[in-house]
């Protein structure tokens, strides 16, 4: 510590300034929100989705070209951007969750007791349709309960999604949209397309029932039949911030086998074998490196959910399980590169599989590394 005096006075100047700075940086941000108000009432008015994602990407290469006249360093300032972008979107996603595309139809969720039944439930409760649930007990009540209804959605295990279709398409009016929201696509759209004469749509959100908000949360979408007539069950849930990624059931179960069944089986794999050699886990974490930390979180996070989900999701068809085989097949063959010691054919393999992934190889140095930045401001 200054031990002059006027050393001191000074010091506390400074302070005092940016006391002055902060509080007027809170009173800009409380400024800027009041503006974010007035934009959620008009996306309110006109069905505007939240997120924006080419006016986000505009603005943040216009602050980084602020930040570096202004002398400051442009990755904390499109840091700090991102986080305020990102809080204006939860708030803007949280007030319009609040108000419905089609404020008072009704909404059925089958299956509406389970984990993701309810939460889907809760948000079309919140934005004021009115909901309906049928679970197991409730087949006795199915008629009743579909009479006037604009939208039935199926939240059951895969295992039994294709007959809970069956069973209810029957008692729907012609006009209700019939949704599901399976990790497959073929068979349940498939199923809804022969039962049921009305509106058609396939949806799957690429998340779980934990999720604290559907800002820039994915949500594929697989059209069945009459499009304009499921328009609005899209709008929903992009006013709710969501993104939607249309595709054909067909192209959407060919990358769902890589994106889930392939990655969740691969992560199983390295969990059963650290469980199977018993690594000693919490010991290696206190010698980790933050990449190793961060893969450990994603194995560790697989075997701290419901196995009875991703056995579902990994064994899901016999498209899946052939792929899985394939998989299995590639290790043994790379089982004999390691069992002869080869290094050169390594390097060589990992050269045309680099060459393969070309650009998104740079792409996810960028990303990892903020990960693990963000790892390593926790740890």
């Amino acid at each position: 510590m200054p031990e002059n005096r006027d050393d001191m006075q000074q010091l506390d100047g400074y302070r005092e300034k940016i006391d002055e700075i902060d509080h007027r940086i809170l009173e800009l941000l409380a400024g800027r929100q009041k503006q974010v108000d007035r934009i959620v009432a008009v996306k309110k008015k006109h069905k505007l989705p939240v997120y924006h994602p080419a006016r986000e990407e505009d603005m943040i290469s216009a602050r980084r070209s602020h930040a570096s006249a202004a002398g400051l360093d442009p990755d904390f300032v499109e840091e700090l951007y991102r986080i305020i972008m990102r809080r204006s979107r939860i708030e803007q996603s949280g007030k319009m969750a609040r108000k419905g595309v089609r404020p008072g139809a009704a909404v059925l969720i089958v299956g509406g007791r389970g984990e993701m039944g309810r939460y889907f439930g809760s948000c079309f409760s919140d934005a004021g349709y009115q909901l309906r649930i049928l679970d197991k007990n409730d087949w006795p009540r199915a008629k009743q309960l579909c009479e006037g209804v604009d939208l039935a959605v199926i939240s059951v295990p895969i295992d039994v999604t294709v007959q809970a279709i069956f069973d209810i398409a029957p008692h729907l009016p012609e006009t209700a949209v019939l949704a599901d929201i399976t990790s497959i696509k073929q068979a349940p759209v498939a199923a809804m397309l022969k039962a049921h004469r009305g509106p058609v749509l396939g949806l799957h959100p690429l998340f779980g029932p934990t999720t604290s908000t559907l800002d820039k949360q994915i949500i594929a979408a697989t059209p069945g039949r009459d499009e304009a007539a499921c328009r609005w069950v899209i709008d929903q849930f992009t006013a709710w911030g969501s993104i939607i990624v249309t595709a054909t059931p067909e192209e959407h179960d060919d990358i769902m086998s890589i994106v889930q069944s392939l990655r969740h089986f691969a992560t199983f794999a390295v969990g059963r074998f650290m469980a199977k050699t018993r690594v000693p886990v919490k010991r290696t974490l206190e010698f980790s490196s933050p990449i190793y930390r961060l893969e450990m979180g994603m194995v560790g996070r697989l075997f701290a959910q419901d196995p009875a989900l991703y056995a579902e999701i990994i064994f899901a068809s016999d498209r899946r399980r052939n792929l899985l085989k394939d998989y299995i097949e590639s290790i043994r063959e790379t089982l004999e590169m390691v069992e002869k010691g080869d290094r050169k054919q390594f390097i060589e393999e990992f050269k045309k599989v680099s060459q393969w992934f070309g650009p998104f190889g740079e792409q996810a140095i960028r990303e990892s590394s903020f990960l693990i930045d963000k790892l390593i401001e926790r740890f």
